[in-house]
C-alpha cells in the first residue's frame, strides 16, 4: 500500500483554490474510485489517466486506487485535473521522483496517448498557486505563454507526459517559450477618422470615454450608430497591468482568450446578439456560474445592437452591474461574484419598420412608444448619455477630414488622468465610479452651480439616482474642459445629455 500526493487548482467564479490530489493504491480488486465532488466531466478522466500512463510506457497498479480530491466540500469540474491526477499515480506506484511534487503545481489535460493538451483559466490558477507560495508550475505548452504572465516562479510547458516524468527525475528542463508560436498580429481598431459628419454623437462618444458614462444612440438604420460604437475602444486609454491581468482572467476562464494573444491590454469589445438571454448576457450555466458577456466586456465596452429588439428580462438584468460593477450569480455549487465593470453603448432605431428618413414612417405613436419601452425607466436612468442622430447632408459626407482615433484619445487620456489624480486617495479610477454621495458632500459644488439640478428635481424630470449621475457627467466635462470644477454650464450641459428625447 501506498501513497502519493501532487496539488493542483481548482477554478470558482473567477478565482483560484489550491486543491490536494491524494493517490491510494489498496488490495482489492483493479479498479479506479474518485471522490471529492467530482462532476461527471470529471469523472471521465479516469479513462484518459489510465490510458495516458499506459501509452507512456509506464504499469498500471494492479490493486484498487482511489483519488481523493481535498477539500471535499469544494465542487470540481473539468479536465485540467488530468495531469495532476496522472503524476499522483505515478507516485502512488514509485514510478516517479518526488521530490518536487510538493513545490509543484499540476495542470493540463490529457489524451489517450499521453498528449498534454491546453485548458482554460490557467492564469488566474497561477495566481493562486504564487500566492499559496508554491515555486514551480507545469502547464500545458499552449498555455506557458498565458502562465508566464505570472512572475515570482517557475513556469514549464509540456507536450507529454513522459517529458513531465523526465522533468521530476531532473534528465530534462521543461519548455518556457512555445516554439511554435508566432509573434502576436497587432490588433486593428477601426480609427475614427472614417467616421464623417455626425459631429454631437462623435463628442458624445468622446464624452463617453473620459468618464467611463454609458451611452444610448437612437436614429434610422445605416446613420453609423454601429459605426461609432466599433471605435470607442480607439479611443479608450490602454489598460493597466493590474487591469490586464483581471481582464485576461476572465477570458482565460471563459475560454475566449485568443491564443495569439496571452494577455490583453486593450478594453475588451464584446456585442453579443440581440437575441441573447439574461443568462449569456450576466452569467450562468450549472454548478458554479460562468461569466457572461458583461463580465468579458469587463474593463471595456459592452454594446447591445438593436437593443430595442431583446427581451426585458435581458436588459433589465444589467441594471445590478451597470449600478455595482459586478454580477453574483447563486446557482446549486454556490454563489459567484464575477466583476463587471463595463460601458454599455445601446444602439437602437427609432421604430419597428425604420425607414430611411423619419417621414416614411408608418408606426403610429403608440408602437413607437412600446418599441423603445422595453428600455424600462430604471434602466435608462443608469444611462447618462443619449444622443439622436439624424442622417448627415450631402456637405458632410463629402467632408473627409475628420479627427483620428488618437487625437481623440489623447484628450481623452488627459481627462482620465486628472479624474484619476483627484479621486486618487479613494480607489476610484473613473467619474463613473464616483457615490453621489461623495460628490454631494466632500466635493458640493457652489449653489449656483447646482441651480440646474434643482429644477429638474423640483419638476420631476430626474430622480435622486439621474441628479447624481449628472454630477459625474459634469465632472467629466470639467476634466475635458480644462475646469478645476464643473460650473452652471457644465451641470446643465450634462442634465441636457440625459434630458433629450430617444423615442
Amino acid at each position: 500500500m501506498s501513497l502519493g500526493r501532487v496539488r493542483t487548482v481548482a477554478i470558482s467564479g473567477v478565482d483560484g483554490v489550491v486543491v490536494e490530489i491524494e493517490a491510494f493504491i489498496g488490495q482489492g480488486l483493479p479498479g479506479v474510485s474518485l471522490v471529492g465532488m467530482a462532476d461527471a466531466s470529471l469523472k471521465e478522466s479516469r479513462d484518459r489517466v489510465r490510458a495516458a500512463i499506459t501509452n507512456s510506457e509506464k504499469p498500471w497498479p494492479d490493486g484498487r486506487v482511489t483519488l481523493n480530491l481535498s477539500p471535499a466540500s469544494l465542487p470540481k469540474s473539468g479536465s485540467n485535473y488530468d495531469l495532476a491526477l496522472a503524476i499522483a499515480v505515478l507516485a502512488a506506484n514509485g514510478e516517479v521522483a518526488t521530490h518536487r511534487l510538493d513545490s509543484t503545481v499540476f495542470l493540463g489535460e490529457l489524451g489517450l496517448d499521453g498528449r498534454i493538451r491546453g485548458v482554460r483559466g490557467v492564469l488566474p490558477s497561477v495566481v493562486a498557486a504564487r500566492r499559496a507560495g508554491f515555486t514551480h508550475v507545469v502547464v500545458p505548452l499552449a498555455n506557458v505563454a498565458e502562465a508566464a504572465l505570472v512572475s515570482g516562479l517557475d513556469v514549464g510547458g509540456a507536450t507529454h507526459l513522459t517529458e513531465v516524468m523526465a522533468w521530476l527525475a531532473g534528465d530534462r528542463a521543461l519548455d518556457t517559450v512555445d516554439p511554435s508560436a508566432s509573434p502576436p498580429p497587432p490588433i486593428g481598431v477601426p480609427d475614427l477618422a472614417d467616421v464623417v459628419g455626425q459631429t454631437e454623437a462623435r463628442y458624445a462618444l468622446e464624452i463617453a470615454a473620459a468618464g467611463a458614462h454609458h451611452v444610448l444612440m437612437t436614429g434610422p438604420p445605416g446613420i453609423g450608430k454601429t459605426m461609432l460604437a466599433r471605435r470607442l475602444p480607439g479611443i479608450l486609454p490602454s489598460l493597466t497591468e493590474m487591469e490586464s491581468l483581471e481582464v485576461t482572467a476572465i477570458h482565460s476562464i471563459a475560454g475566449s482568450l485568443p491564443a495569439d494573444h496571452p494577455l490583453v491590454t486593450e478594453p475588451p469589445f464584446i456585442a453579443p446578439h440581440h437575441s441573447t438571454s439574461s443568462t449569456a448576457l450576466v452569467g450562468g450555466g450549472t454548478g458554479m456560474a460562468k461569466p457572461g458577456a458583461v463580465s468579458r466586456a469587463h474593463r471595456g465596452v459592452l454594446f447591445l445592437d438593436e437593443c430595442a429588439e431583446m427581451g426585458v428580462k435581458a436588459l433589465d438584468s444589467l441594471r445590478t452591474p451597470l449600478e455595482e460593477g459586478e454580477t453574483r450569480i447563486m446557482r446549486r455549487d454556490g454563489v459567484a461574484v464575477l466583476p463587471a465593470r463595463f460601458q454599455l453603448i445601446l444602439s437602437a432605431n427609432p421604430c419597428p419598420c425604420a425607414p430611411a428618413r423619419d417621414v416614411d414612417c408608418v408606426c403610429s405613436a403608440q408602437v413607437r412608444r412600446k418599441y423603445l419601452g422595453k428600455l424600462s425607466g430604471p434602466l435608462m436612468d443608469r444611462v447618462d448619455i443619449r444622443v439622436r442622430m439624424d442622417p448627415p447632408g450631402n456637405a458632410a459626407l463629402m467632408d473627409t477630414v475628420g479627427e483620428s482615433s488618437a487625437v481623440v484619445r489623447a484628450r481623452v487620456g488627459a481627462a482620465r488622468q486628472i479624474a484619476r489624480q483627484r479621486w486618487a486617495e479613494h480607489g476610484w479610477q473613473t467619474n463613473s465610479e464616483v457615490p453621489g454621495s461623495v460628490l454631494r458632500q466632500e466635493f458640493r459644488l457652489p449653489s449656483a452651480a447646482l441651480r440646474p439640478i434643482e429644477l429638474f428635481l423640483r419638476d420631476g424630470r430626474i430622480s435622486a439616482r439621474g441628479a447624481d449621475r449628472a454630477l459625474r457627467l459634469a465632472w467629466t466635462l470639467a476634466d475635458l474642459g480644462g475646469l478645476s470644477a464643473p460650473t452652471e454650464a457644465q451641470v446643465a450641459q450634462a442634465l441636457l445629455f440625459r434630458d433629450r428625447g430617444y423615442a
